[in-house]
């Protein structure tokens, strides 16, 4: 691995580990208004909650299938998941939520950033900002130049930063789904099994040769789209990239200096909900 002294996780890793915790503890301070993002995620959905202050106060986040491929299949299903999850939240925080703001996958705003829009309304929030994932992410990351890649179920998202401005973004369709579906065939396992397999941190070591090829795709795809911008150093996100020694590899591949936070999954939710503002997208 290269020097990780060009980029500070310090805030980020502090944010997850905060949101972590009320996801276990809620804190039941009254605040004066409540800040949600919601990540329709392939694997797993997450409702992060943030006070006046924007600092995470409650949170749920569910194991589903209503997304594939950063597509929404399923709208019934993800608006009522959704919704059971604002209304625990709330009996926790004896409060309503009113404001989300949610993301999807980058580019896929004319495919789908209605349905995900009308599944955070439908679930009875009022939305209020609508952006893609790996920029989202960036809200804890703070990252001035470079590229977040957030890898996902479903598909890998790349947001190009320079100055702090997004300059280019991409997404295609390889992510944790395909890593189970290999873990799946190798070990003669129903899907289900390999998922749950994949998540278990002490299985990784033993996982990396088989899915050393699907890392390596993973890492072509960023390759083609950071071509010709300068790129100096990749920052991961998304649950996949939860997987021990991604990082290297990316890196190896792309030959740039790749990083990750202590805990990429919740990165973008926490990014989306600091993205939530009090003015209603209609």
């Amino acid at each position: 691995m290269a020097d990780e002294s060009q980029i500070n996780f310090d805030f980020c890793d502090q944010f997850v580990n905060d949101f972590e915790n009320v996801c276990k503890h809620p804190i039941k301070e009254k605040s004066s208004v409540y800040y949600a993002g919601v990540d329709l995620g392939t694997a797993c959905v997450v409702v992060a909650v943030l006070d006046e202050n924007k600092r995470p106060v409650a949170g749920r986040y569910q194991y589903a299938d209503v997304v594939r491929d950063g597509m929404v299949v399923d709208y019934i299903g993800a608006v009522r998941l959704v919704r059971d999850m604002k209304s625990q939240i709330e009996e926790e925080l004896d409060t309503e939520l009113l404001y989300a703001a949610a993301a999807i996958p980058p580019g896929t705003d004319t495919l789908d950033g209605g349905a995900v829009k009308n599944v955070v309304q439908g679930a009875g929030f009022e939305l209020t900002n609508l952006l893609d994932e790996s920029t989202a992410a960036n809200q804890l990351l703070k990252l001035q130049n470079g590229a977040v890649v957030d890898i996902g179920g479903g598909t890998t998202g790349i947001s190009i930063f320079k100055d702090g401005k997004v300059v280019y973004i991409a997404d295609e369709p390889t992510g944790g789904t395909h890593f189970s579906l290999v873990i799946s065939g190798a070990y003669k396992m129903p899907f289900g099994e390999a998922d749950v397999y994949k998540r278990n941190p002490s299985n990784h070591k033993e996982l990396m040769p088989v899915l050393k090829p699907v890392v390596e795709k993973v890492a072509s795809i960023i390759n083609y789209h950071i071509k010709g911008h300068d790129v100096k150093q990749i920052v991961l996100v998304g649950g996949t990239s939860c997987l021990t020694g991604i990082e290297d590899i990316v890196e190896k591949q792309t030959g740039i200096p790749t990083y990750k936070p202590a805990n990429p999954m919740f990165v973008t939710p926490l990014g989306i909900a600091l993205s939530c503002g009090q003015e209603i997208i209609y």
